[in-house]
């Protein structure tokens, strides 16, 4: 009979494979290679039907630039998740935290654009990850010491973050952005091919999966997801791990914000509506459940891509790109549903 430890391991690694079947059964029940090998038939799709436009280098840095700031919103989102939470604020605090990110350097700069230093934007860098992190700790105490349901708490936070943002700026966006934060992060390439800010993003993100994966700060992240009173009553300090949690999901959005300030040059505050609804997808996607304890920071690095090679793909084929919403959510609709059939098969056994 599977241990216990045997079976939070199978849990960890983003299956269900009862321990002791074979590598191919293992393989099988991986929620991260089924969603691996969905993101690879859509690309291949693509390709066949568009040769000429799809399977280019441009179309690939487009589709990693676009990525790269919902990755950041989608890793912190697979934390929150696999503790058995939610957080519907990630969008509005990336707003927040870009906004006030670029008041201090248009501040500081004096509203030059061209003329300011890499320390005026490192100040700017700061001034973001703290404007996150203060939202993240406000969504973490709310939750984790208040009791309030985070679907309730963040969704507060999500009107309360996007309007603080827009009282700051009057509604307008920020535009002086400084042109070497825009030249060197957000346009900027290495080796003449990979775009600096997807090297950032994976830094980040493999940074993400040590934490989640082989520390014990990723299996405490696990067993609260689990069952939070089980882990309670072994000596984990939940409270204090879940405000953790939520502060490191907005420290991302954070940072997030700051890229997004670097590609566009501007704050873009109306063009977030739909990233906290993403970032959710994303991760679901990519194999975490929705009821906590189960995913991986790779499958939901996997999930961020598919909205997004729908998007590319649909465009390309002459397809409407109002169906690219409606295949997400049947996806979205299907990855839930086999997740519950699972959890169920496994509570059977």
């Amino acid at each position: 009979m599977a241990t216990q430890q045997e079976t939070r391991k199978s849990e960890v690694d983003g299956g269900l494979a009862p321990q002791g079947k074979g590598l191919g059964a293992k393989l099988a029940s991986s929620n991260t290679l089924w969603t691996g090998l969905v993101l690879l038939a859509l690309c291949a799709l693509f390709s066949a039907l568009r040769p000429d436009a799809f399977p280019t280098l441009f179309n690939a840095q487009n589709l990693l630039v676009q990525a790269a700031p919902l990755l950041m919103l989608a890793v912190g989102m697979t934390f929150v998740i696999i503790t058995s939470g939610i957080d519907l604020s990630v969008g509005s605090v990336l707003v927040f935290s870009g906004v006030v990110s670029a008041m201090t350097m248009e501040g500081l700069s004096g509203g030059d654009a061209t003329g300011a230093s890499w320390g005026v934007i490192a100040i700017g860098l700061v001034v973001a990850l703290i404007g996150g992190a203060l939202w993240g700790v406000l969504n973490g105490v709310l939750v984790a010491v208040a009791r309030v349901p985070a679907l309730i708490v963040t969704l507060g936070s999500f009107g309360a973050a996007l309007g603080t943002a827009q009282l700051l700026t009057n509604g307008v966006d920020v535009r002086t952005v400084p042109n070497a934060l825009r030249r060197t992060l957000g346009t900027g390439t290495s080796l003449g091919i990979v775009p600096n800010l997807v090297i950032l993003a994976a830094v980040v993100t493999l940074l993400a999966i040590w934490l989640l994966h082989t520390t014990t700060f990723g299996r405490y992240t696990y067993a609260i997801g689990s069952n939070a009173e089980a882990a309670r009553r072994s000596g984990i300090k939940v409270t204090r791990h879940l405000i953790a949690v939520y502060t490191l999901t907005g420290v991302l959005a954070g940072l997030a914000g700051f890229m997004s300030l670097a590609y566009f040059g501007t704050t873009t505050i109306s063009g977030h509506s739909n990233d906290n609804l993403n970032a959710i997808a994303a991760v679901v996607l990519g194999g975490t459940s929705l009821f906590g304890g189960i995913g991986t920071v790779l499958g939901s690095v996997i999930g961020v891509f598919i909205p997004a090679v729908l998007d590319a793909g649909f465009v390309m084929a002459g397809v409407r790109p109002f169906w690219q919403p409606i295949a997400v959510g049947a996806v979205l609709v299907i990855a839930v549903w086999l997740d519950q059939r699972r959890r169920r098969a496994r509570n059977n056994r």
